[in-house]
């Protein structure tokens, strides 16, 4: 990513937020090739503690990517806050039907521009007792189905050690480890020309998904309970349960 293209208030948060990470983290990142060159991608990642956009942020930043979040609509609308938060490239979702198509609109727009648009799948941090992923909204597949652009998964742990959303307890002592990795892009190819039905979106949504509980088994070690129980003689049932994963 070059410098010269972020503006002053992009340049003013990264001087505000990357030396705070840096002394407060003690870093392990692995995958950052995968977030490399200058093309629209989406990265989706699991979300375990409200510490995760600083994490994920600093990581994405120095990927040679400036990270593009979703924010609701309201804090765009508060004074001055919502000016430095539109100033620094984030996009807002509105909620209802009519406005979260204008959100969809947005976002494709911010990947036909080469953004790295960042999104939770599970749209708040996950309810699961021991942190693991849990069910996911079908957003990030609707998005990957309307443009086509790489989905890229990003897992993280760690960010609990720094605030914990079981106790809201936050840590501030230095060098908190946090693990960090992208990995390649996951394949949602054979769905490239369906139609954006309910039953094709979950499906998309459950490849991603199980592939970001993969992922996050291998960094932190355990068996990941199943994402959430099918009926019997459900295919993605099996393959949560580990049979195909």
């Amino acid at each position: 990513m070059a410098r010269r293209r972020l503006g002053f208030w992009q340049r003013f948060a990264v001087w505000l937020v990357k030396p705070v990470m840096t002394l407060w983290t003690r870093r392990t990142w692995r995958g950052q090739e995968h977030l490399g060159g200058d093309g629209g991608v989406i990265i989706v990642a699991n979300h375990i503690s409200h510490a995760d956009p600083l994490v994920s942020a600093h990581f994405i930043y120095d990927s040679g990517r400036w990270p593009q979040y979703l924010g609701k609509a309201s804090v765009f609308r508060v004074p001055v806050v919502g000016w430095i938060v539109r100033r620094c490239r984030q996009i807002p979702v509105e909620r209802g039907s009519v406005d979260a198509v204008r959100s969809l609109d947005a976002l494709v727009a911010a990947l036909d521009q080469g953004g790295a648009v960042v999104i939770y799948p599970e749209g708040t941090t996950t309810r699961q007792p021991e942190l693991w992923p849990m069910k996911a909204k079908t957003g990030a597949a609707r998005l990957a189905l309307a443009t086509g652009a790489p989905v890229v998964p990003v897992v993280m742990w760690g960010p609990e050690r720094i605030f914990d959303p079981r106790t809201s307890r936050v840590n501030l002592r230095p060098r908190i480890p946090v693990t960090v990795v992208a990995g390649d892009p996951i394949d949602l190819g054979r769905w490239a020309d369906a139609p954006p039905t309910r039953a094709t979106l979950e499906e998309m949504t459950d490849t991603i998904m199980l592939r970001l509980r993969d992922m996050l088994a291998e960094i932190r070690g355990g068996t990941p309970p199943p994402l959430w129980e099918r009926p019997a003689g459900s295919s993605v049932r099996h393959e949560q349960q580990g049979d195909l994963a």
